[in-house]
């Protein structure tokens, strides 16, 4: 069978691209490396999640002095990263589809109101929806504003159920755990599971992609793909899903073993300018408890800090201390420190560098080269953000630890398939076709341009809705021109 469309990876661009085309009439196969996750409960454990780490990677990596890492927060599983996200699904704002030189952005190919109809559609999708802000919260944010007043803030978009507290044990697991109650929206459950029954979706787990093939008529038109477990599948179209650190190795990949390497003046920036925000846990103590149980509910920003956000991580206990702390440190200190804990993630958004980059060497690792000096004044602000949030928080009688996220922690990564008119300073156009490539597609963050200062999930989904009704398009246009073929020779 030769299907209309082969989607590598299950994540947030690659199950909205299947949602569209599966809407559309499209004959669509998505193949993930992974398997679904089980219900039986695990997905929720301290023990099994954050100490054992039972579902994370385990592949290991180089970074740029080619010490071995283990990117952790790369997962291999049934609607990808989305499965372990927080859920705070927030739209980019239109400014930052322009260009920001100063802070070494380049402009999107597309404007906020190419993509708005897409986060809309996404957010009726994903069911977002605000939560009450909680007493504690209310109580630091009101001293932060009081003591500094160009500090603003907006209600938090949640994937969650509305009766997400009727479920404490997953109110207090969804930032960093998956549920296995479905009370948060992922890839899986708000579009997979939407067309999982329909006679022209097909998702095919335990499928790693190894390689694109190339079709007889052309190198530049890829066939279809080789599994790891040598089973091939046929296609008119391929779209890459798997991520901004898988879907770039594949591209290049095959560029090399057809020889487009050479041919095709994209073929440099596959796999540069990686983004992943700086981030900051910030934990801070002080001499009440607290009693949050959601805590996501606002975004914090600051005219001071036009590239960054400060929001909330989810719920903090005993056992999920524990795991940051040596292991000599006894388990009530854990669950005391935690009851008078609350933290929050302070992101920066990181400009464009080529030299921060994903790619192979022959070694057997691949490579992730990130310098946070190549971004100097992303890293500027970030220092100048945390400082900031330390003094005032100190001064509102709160104890602050800061630990920055190191490279290994690639949550929010994007950008090695960046997209853009030109080939020779990016790799896809504004409708997601790789420059130079007949039918090979980008429906991943790799392709933001920019990563903004708020989580890219929801910009990725929106993005995968828009890469598919694109598709869709095309098949519908191409189906006309072979109809008019049919009853007219001489007109074709």
């Amino acid at each position: 069978m030769v299907y209309d469309v082969i989607i590598i990876g299950s994540g947030a661009g690659g199950a909205a691209a299947a949602y569209q085309l599966v809407q559309s009439g499209r004959s669509v196969l998505v193949l993930e490396r992974g398997l679904p996750l089980p219900k039986d409960g695990s997905t929720q454990s301290v023990d099994k999640v954050l100490k054992q780490g039972i579902f994370q990677n385990r592949d290991p990596w180089a970074d740029k002095d080619g010490r071995t890492i283990v990117p952790p927060l790369e997962f291999a599983n049934v609607g990808g990263k989305t499965k372990w996200y927080g859920a705070a699904l927030l739209r980019f704002s239109p400014r930052e589809f322009g260009a920001d030189p100063a802070h070494q952005c380049p402009p999107w190919p597309i404007t906020y109101d190419d993509l708005a109809p897409y986060y809309e559609e996404a957010e009726r999708l994903l069911g977002l929806r605000h939560f009450p802000v909680e007493a504690d919260l209310q109580r630091i944010v009101a001293g932060l504003k009081k003591r500094d007043r160009a500090w603003e803030n907006y209600p938090m978009p949640l994937g969650a159920t509305a009766d997400i507290l009727d479920y404490p044990e997953e109110a207090k697991h969804f930032d960093a755990f998956a549920s296995a109650k479905d009370v948060k929206a992922d890839a899986e459950t708000c579009f997979l599971d939407r067309i999982k029954q329909r006679p022209n979706f097909e998702l095919l787990s335990g499928k790693g992609v190894r390689a694109l093939l190339s079709s007889a008529e052309a190198k530049t038109k890829a066939a279809g793909v080789e599994c790891d477990d040598g089973t091939r599948y046929m296609a008119q179209h391929v779209v890459l899903a798997g991520g901004a650190l898988n879907s770039p190795r594949l591209l290049a990949g095959y560029c090399l073993s057809q020889g487009l390497d050479r041919a095709l003046p994209s073929y440099r920036m596959i796999g540069r300018n990686y983004k992943t925000h700086l981030n900051s846990a910030l934990v801070t103590l002080s001499p009440s408890r607290k009693t949050d149980i959601i805590r996501k509910t606002l975004l914090l920003v600051s005219e001071k800090f036009p590239h960054s956000s400060v929001q909330n991580t989810g719920w903090l206990d005993g056992d999920i201390v524990k795991t940051q702390l040596p292991a000599v440190v006894p388990h009530w200190f854990a669950a005391l420190f935690a009851r008078h804990a609350y933290g929050f993630w302070v992101t920066t958004e990181d400009g464009s560098h080529p030299d921060n980059r994903v790619y192979a060497n022959g070694d057997g690792r691949p490579h992730l080269d990130f310098d946070r000096d190549r971004i100097a004044p992303a890293e500027y602000e970030h220092r100048r953000l945390l400082k900031t949030l330390k003094r005032e928080l100190l001064s509102l009688g709160y104890l602050p630890y800061v630990k920055r996220m190191p490279v290994e922690i690639t949550s929010h990564a994007c950008g090695t398939l960046a997209a853009g008119h030109d080939p020779r300073s990016s790799v896809v156009d504004a409708n997601g076709k790789v420059h130079g490539l007949d039918n090979v597609y980008v429906a991943d963050g790799s392709v933001l341009t920019r990563s903004a200062r708020v989580n890219p999930a929801l910009t990725i989904y929106s993005w995968g809705l828009r890469l598919g009704a694109h598709i869709a398009y095309l098949a519908h246009l191409n189906k006309g021109v072979q109809s008019a073929t049919k009853a007219d020779p001489i007109r074709a």
